[in-house]
């Protein structure tokens, strides 16, 4: 299989989830020939982390079959070790040359984290709270620009954006098999954003040799 680019894949993520938007999905590569072709190897063309959210299917959005993505997934889109070292193995062993991380709108985890900043919020389970602790700095940023009062709310939307670019800003920070990539220009990481309604992902953090600056 031809090596392709950061820019060339990030492309050809955009057609599919332009498909997707417009209501005329391929759903390639979905049917018995390729399932038997995958069984004994991978090849995804594009490592994904994203939030959980049941509306955030990875492959449904973008238009994609078995085998074109390496998906990781948890609430929030929150940084960890098993995180980094999932998207460390696919730079290193499947030689994805994106990684793409993606955020929505209406994120459970992104108000969760706004709704645990109030003064009167109430103590969250220990694991819930655990996971959206870095996204509370997040949320204290866009309460501080925006100058509001301990009891006002900030806008969610974003406080998302700014998780989101906390989170690729940690990715690279977390890894250095992941910044070196970068570096090198055999790595591009896109952060974008999701919209619920529309189905359309908007980048908002472009790195590598996809950047437009």
């Amino acid at each position: 299989m031809a090596e392709l680019s950061p820019a060339q894949v990030w492309a050809d993520m955009e057609r599919g989830n332009e498909r997707f938007v417009a209501g005329e999905p391929l759903h390639p590569r979905q049917d018995v020939e390729r399932r038997e072709e995958l069984a004994a190897a991978q090849h995804p063309t594009a490592a994904l982390f994203g939030c959980s959210d049941s509306r955030l299917a990875a492959e449904i959005i973008f238009d994609k079959g078995l085998g074109d993505l390496f998906v990781i997934r948890n609430a929030g889109q929150v940084i960890s070790d098993s995180v980094v070292g999932s998207i460390e193995y696919a730079v290193a062993v499947l030689q994805v040359p994106l990684i793409i991380v993606l955020g929505h709108d209406e994120c459970g985890a992104v108000r969760a984290a706004i709704d645990s900043e109030q003064p009167d919020a109430a103590a969250l389970p220990p694991h819930i709270a655990h996971l959206i602790a870095p996204i509370r700095p997040a949320v204290r940023r866009v309460v501080a620009a925006a100058s509001l009062g301990p009891s006002d709310l900030p806008d969610a939307s974003e406080v998302g954006r700014e998780h989101l670019r906390d989170t690729v800003g940690e990715l690279l920070e977390s890894s250095e098999l992941v910044s070196a990539a970068v570096a090198a220009g055999t790595l591009g990481i896109v952060g974008a954003n999701y919209r619920l309604a529309e189905g359309r992902v908007v980048p908002d953090v472009m790195i590598g040799s996809l950047a437009t600056s």
